[in-house]
């Protein structure tokens, strides 16, 4: 159900709850659905889970220093909810590997459109996690548009709130 496992892992635990309540919410809805656009972040449902899958994939990608670690955001193929369910909880576990097999304040750098760039390992973790939040929401936005009315809770106050600490 995605409790709180470890402090260093808050984040990454709500994450994945977060993202379940959305893949959640989205089962019933048919590719129509799932694939129309709005003006909004990348314009549908599907290509913004998508799109979060990449970058968490890309992102593990560049703390295990592999030479292209972005390829797989190029798959433009459209996928099933629960093929992209299953694909993010594989990429969630790679991630959370990743971000613990080091210091968070470690180093690495990556170049990018000629230009290089250095991120601790920490702040790579705060960055894909925010950016999956801030995807996530839009999602909720063109659910609402679609009509859902039971939108799924999203917040860390709910999540935690679902799983209180032992008193």
């Amino acid at each position: 159900m995605n409790p709180p496992t470890r402090p260093d892992l808050v984040l990454l635990d709500f994450d994945a709850w977060a993202n379940d309540r959305l893949f959640d919410a989205c089962r019933p809805l048919d590719d129509q659905a799932l694939d129309q656009m709005f003006e909004m972040g990348l314009g549908s449902i599907r290509k913004s889970l998508i799109h979060n899958l990449g970058a968490m994939i890309g992102w593990t990608g560049v703390l295990k220093k592999i030479e292209d670690p972005f390829a797989g955001m190029k798959d433009g193929a459209a996928h099933s909810i629960e093929e992209i369910r299953a694909d993010q909880s594989s990429a969630s576990i790679e991630f959370q590997a990743a971000v613990l097999d080091g210091r968070f304040d470690d180093t690495m750098s990556r170049e990018r459109d000629g230009k290089k760039f250095v991120f601790t390992r920490g702040g790579i973790c705060a960055h894909v996690m925010t950016h999956s939040m801030h995807h996530r929401a839009q999602c909720l936005n063109m659910l609402r548009h679609l009509g859902v009315d039971d939108l799924p809770q999203s917040s860390v106050f709910q999540w935690m709130n679902e799983f209180p600490p032992a008193t």
